[in-house]
């Protein structure tokens, strides 16, 4: 059934003269044929009589006329009739190859059930067989050992104004799967398409990049129908070097743009975003995307069980990427929100890898590690129940892919401390859970507060008024409802940078949208049921953020919240059609001539 998102955008009313105002009809410049095979353009069977005859299109489309609504019964049905999920993904792939509007419309109509298809997990299957299903290139490849040509390969996507966000991934650590090389192209395409159907960004103003620098998967170097480098990963200066000259190219390039860092390995993430993020509008999800949203499910679970920042005590079970970005989050987030330093909130945060509690007599830690390493537990043992009897947390935050590791002992242990423990398994997929909410439901009485990093069905109990069964939803802590908001915020107010109070700002307004607040036994979190709201206040939110640290360089942004919604609103992509109106050649802009995003439609720009 559709997931019936109920974002509604509002009248236009005095925005519609903004450069990325999605209301009135688009000019087009384009016809027959021609414009068919346009995908921003083309509205296949939904052309109206008008247009058929502007457009040279009466004699090659079926007579009958069909609105959208009718081809999204069509598209899915025709979904729903393949066998399975990675076939699903294939056709989901072409039909947005062919109408971009039918596309993100049936996505956003279904998305609760379709989200899995287009992301993790089968876009990871999708990832993973990317060299045996191609058929078509998407995005910019840059390589390695090309790069002489980076400057000159990017240059040719598009003028300094048409491209608004920007996804690249060197391909090292994707969703989990370890090193998918040239794959990982379809990571950043995957990313874009949330960008769109949750954050509204224009998709014909955003590009997909891969950073070719070999692999070390061993299966991929021996299959001969590898399409990218075919050996070991390179690293180390000449990396450092193809990284540099990327982002400097793409700010010189495309200077209204936000990079988007994606599924970096462990030990370029974290160096990167902190090498880039005090010259440029950047964001790494896998850090700051995923910190974020647990966040706003700590925040959540701590207004419930009615505790303040200053009593928080958080071990996270897992130090990698997505673990140190979370201790990083929240570490900045309460000393931005206490106005206290860092390196104090850090005390309150409890690190464990698998050689048990980071120390500062743990060797190989990373620079990000150390920051967390404690100094002050010499003689104890350093497992997680040990821990956990040691710290008496009351968050507990699982990112180890060690399934079941949070045991019904850890877990009593923990709930005998706490009244209301806040426990998130977060690794995925499913299988890799620390533990399922049906167990720590029931290990605890009812009274733990759970938040997941894959959907789980809603679990029954007799945890309600004198013991009577009742039914509580589970959040996912999905990073959609949060990095998407970030990133229009950021584009709309044409941020200088990405600063920690943006992002806590980011958090908050999550928080305000958690089902929880209302009811204690709802979701810590929205769903993607409402992705739109939820993005469009995380978008005020950040905004409002940039403007007061004076990072924003828009001019005339809206200063109180309803005016500010509404232009957000009017500036976000909404897969409608919207009438077309015929425009010459010799005076059309790039995007009516349908221009934005073609390579070859632009002189050389270098």
């Amino acid at each position: 059934m559709p997931s019936h998102n109920q974002y509604k955008k509002p009248p236009a009313l005095k925005f519609s003269h903004l450069p990325l105002s999605t209301s009135g009809p688009l000019e087009c410049a384009l016809n027959g044929t021609v414009l068919l095979n346009h995908p921003y353009f083309n509205k296949g069977s939904a052309f109206t009589k008008e247009e058929r005859r502007d457009f040279a299109l009466a004699g090659l489309l079926p007579p009958s006329i069909q609105t959208l609504e009718q081809q999204v019964q069509r598209a899915y049905e025709q979904y729903s009739s393949c066998p399975d999920d990675l076939a699903k993904n294939t056709f989901l792939s072409s039909l947005k190859e062919q109408n971009e509007v039918l596309y993100f419309k049936l996505l956003l109509d279904h998305l609760k059930e379709m989200l899995s298809v287009v992301y993790t997990p089968t876009e990871g299957e999708a990832i993973q067989r990317y060299s045996r299903i191609f058929r078509r290139p998407q995005g910019v490849f840059l390589n390695i050992h090309d790069i002489d040509r980076v400057h000159h390969d990017l240059s040719l996507w598009g003028t300094e104004v048409d491209i608004d966000y920007i996804v690249v991934t060197d391909g090292e650590q994707i969703l989990g799967i370890g090193d998918q090389g040239c794959g990982g192209i379809l990571i950043s395409i995957a990313k874009l398409i949330l960008m769109t159907v949750c954050g509204g960004m224009h998709p014909n103003r955003v590009l997909p990049v891969v950073l070719d620098c070999g692999t070390d998967n061993e299966a991929l170097l021996n299959d001969p129908l590898y399409l990218g480098l075919k050996e070991k990963r390179i690293r180390g200066e000449k990396y450092d070097k193809l990284v540099e000259t990327f982002v400097k190219s793409a700010r010189e390039l495309y200077p209204k743009a936000y990079i988007h860092f994606e599924d970096f390995g462990f030990w370029n993430a974290r160096r990167l975003l902190d090498k880039w993020r005090p010259e440029i509008p950047c964001f790494n999800d896998d850090v700051q995307g995923t910190g974020c949203v647990t966040l706003a499910a700590i925040f959540a679970g701590l207004h419930i069980s009615k505790q303040k920042l200053g009593d928080l005590r958080l071990v996270i079970f897992g130090a990698g990427t997505a673990g140190v970005g979370i201790a990083d989050q929240v570490r900045d987030a309460i000393a931005t929100e206490r106005g206290v330093s860092k390196k104090e909130v850090a005390k309150q945060i409890w690190l464990i890898d698998k050689q048990g509690l980071l120390t500062d007599k743990t060797k190989g830690l990373s620079d990000s590690q150390k920051t967390f390493a404690r100094k002050d537990w010499s003689d104890k043992k350093s497992d997680l129940l040990s821990v956990v009897k040691e710290v008496k947390p009351n968050v507990l935050v699982g990112t180890s892919t060690a399934p079941k590791s949070f045991t019904e002992e850890i877990v009593r242990e923990m709930a005998s401390h706490v009244e209301r423990p806040i426990i998130l398994p977060l690794s995925n997929p499913t299988k890799l859970h620390e533990a399922v909410p049906a167990d720590l439901l029931k290990w605890t009485d009812g009274k733990a507060l759970v938040a997941t990093g894959s959907p789980f069905r809603p679990v029954k109990g007799p945890w309600g008024e004198d013991g009577k069964e009742i039914e509580m939803e589970v959040a996912e802590c999905n990073n959609s409802v949060v990095f998407p908001g970030i990133g229009l915020g950021g584009v709309l107010c044409r941020t200088k940078l990405v600063t920690d109070k943006m992002l806590v700002a980011a958090v908050n307004g999550v928080v305000e949208m958690s089902p929880a607040l209302e009811d204690d036994t709802a979701p810590l979190l929205p769903g993607v049921d409402v992705v739109r709201e939820v993005s469009v206040r995380v978008a005020r939110k950040v905004i409002q953020a940039a403007v007061e640290e004076g990072v924003a360089t828009e001019k005339r942004i809206p200063e109180g919240d309803e005016e500010l919604d509404g232009w957000i609103m009017e500036q976000m992509w909404d897969p409608v059609y919207r009438p077309l109106t015929y425009v010459e050649a010799h005076t059309a802009s790039r995007q009516a001539k349908g221009e934005l995003r073609v390579v070859g439609s632009l002189p050389q720009r270098d």
